[in-house]
């Protein structure tokens, strides 16, 4: 359905450009936009290679064990079908960790892992989510972010005076948003939930 969408707004802006008699437009536009991209991309391989690195370091020094066993309470709160000691448990902490870091390039594949774990757990329809997939998709999707690393990384490399100026803004607004998506996901639970722990 994106893609789809994604392909309606490029028609529609080609068309409109050719009604206006400016289609050279389009073509400056894809090539100024192509060359933005690289530029910003490779700005931003330094910042996410070097916080891949500290997690990886997080992971060896025992913090993530650490924090796994620190959120251990909440995880059973808000993932009760999930067996404490899971591939699936590790794998959303792991996610949850990325996106508290603000490297969703980082939270994307252990959110794929932590998908096809759970996806093992479900024993019904196979096509049907299960409650804790959908616990994780709402967490994920709206997960607090208390160092916004891409962020910081594009405002460098556009020359921003105050990098770091949206760490307290971006806090509070992913705080809001992660709390907002838990009690929606809790309240919907309650009201559409079935027997089996599905949706």
């Amino acid at each position: 359905m994106v893609n789809v969408i994604w392909l309606g707004m490029i028609v529609f802006g080609i068309l409109a450009a050719a009604a206006g008699g400016n289609i050279e437009v389009v073509t400056k536009a894809a090539l100024d936009g192509a060359g933005s991209a690289v530029k910003i991309s490779i700005g931003l391989i330094a910042i996410i290679t070097f916080w891949l690195g500290i997690m990886r370091l997080a992971e060896e020094a025992g913090i993530i064990s650490f924090l796994s066993r620190a959120i251990a309470p909440l995880m059973r709160f808000l993932f009760p079908e999930i067996p404490r000691d899971h591939p699936a448990m590790g794998a959303i902490i792991m996610n949850i960790s990325a996106n508290v870091l603000g490297l969703g390039n980082a939270a994307t594949p252990m959110g794929l892992i932590a998908m096809q774990e759970m996806q093992k757990l479900n024993s019904g329809d196979s096509r049907t989510a299960t409650n804790s997939m959908c616990t994780f998709l709402a967490l994920n999707t709206s997960c607090i972010t208390i160092i916004p690393t891409t962020i910081i990384g594009i405002r460098v490399v556009h020359g921003s005076a105050d990098p770091t100026e949206v760490v307290g803004t971006t806090i509070f607004a992913t705080a809001c948003g992660m709390t907002v998506a838990v009690i929606a996901d809790r309240l919907f639970r309650s009201i559409f939930s079935r027997p089996g722990g599905r949706h």
